[in-house]
């Protein structure tokens, strides 16, 4: 009964220590100047909860043309992702596949040696990509993780299915789409996180790449405001008060802005996730 009750007891700091961070980053989006004062620049709970620092970064334009970049290149990357390494990945699990050896090999090297920034730059520059939504979609576009993940979940499907529909006259394109697909949600899902993840949370491609403000995803921006502590452009007129939030609660308010989207679409694919990362790990 005691060891039980460590257990717990440590499990709960454990998810407090988590927890607290979170509460403290939305409690203080929510808070007035004068609780954030009392606190010394943030707060666990709001007396009195106000929206006032979301309004005022939405109300500049900055923040909200930055989240629909970050949600545009999110999702277009996301899928553009996923038929890119679906493809890839498909390819290199079956054996007989053209150049399967080198083209395999060169995925394997990927993961051992990671492309510098100075190359990625001038690769950049030559295809003529730089200050383009593209130039934060097409580096990232196919990682060999992922592709690594598919065609160990891929080469897992029973080859009699294959073989089947390949014996009633179906196509390899057909087959992929017919029989794989829909066998593999839960590897489509894990790819589509980590492939969706990596595209919201990329900041530094934009640093290199985009030199007009105007095309910066949301977490440029975040870093910008919240790391550089730059000031934020907000119109005081479309708040219901005569002054503007405390820079605290507008930096937190972004950051939750940038929280949410993921936090909102991780439990649903959550149930897949395990599943799609132990298949095709164990052989046997």
């Amino acid at each position: 009964m005691i060891v039980r009750t460590l257990k717990g007891a440590v499990v709960a700091a454990c998810c407090a220590l988590v927890i607290l961070p979170f509460l403290a980053v939305l409690s203080t989006s929510l808070a007035d100047q004068a609780q954030v004062t009392a606190t010394g620049g943030y707060v666990l709970w709001p007396e009195r909860p106000s929206l006032d620092a979301y309004r005022a970064i939405l109300a500049g334009g900055v923040v909200t043309r930055a989240l629909l970049v970050s949600v545009g290149v999110t999702v277009v990357g996301t899928l553009l992702s996923l038929t890119c390494i679906t493809l890839l990945a498909y390819s290199l699990s079956r054996p007989g596949s053209l150049l399967h050896r080198p083209i395999l090999l060169t995925v394997l090297f990927t993961l051992l040696f990671a492309p510098g920034m100075i190359p990625m730059y001038l690769t950049v520059k030559q295809l003529g990509l730089l200050d383009s939504y593209w130039s934060l979609i097409l580096p990232g576009l196919a990682g060999g993780f992922q592709i690594i993940i598919m065609r160990a979940f891929f080469q897992e499907i029973p080859g009699e299915l294959v073989d089947a529909a390949r014996i009633d006259g179906a196509g390899e394109l057909r087959i992929l789409l017919r029989v794989v697909l829909p066998l593999s949600k839960a590897v489509i899902a894990v790819v589509g996180l980590f492939s969706a993840v990596a595209y919201w949370n990329a900041f530094f491609n934009a640093m290199l790449y985009l030199n007009d403000t105007e095309k910066w995803p949301l977490q440029l921006v975040l870093r910008t405001y919240v790391v550089d502590n730059s000031a934020l452009s907000v119109d005081a007129a479309d708040l219901s008060g005569s002054f503007l939030p405390p820079p605290q609660s507008m930096q937190m308010a972004i950051l939750v802005l940038s929280l949410v989207p993921i936090a909102i679409v991780y439990p649903f694919l959550q149930k897949h996730f395990a599943k799609g990362i132990l298949i095709g790990a164990v052989k046997g």
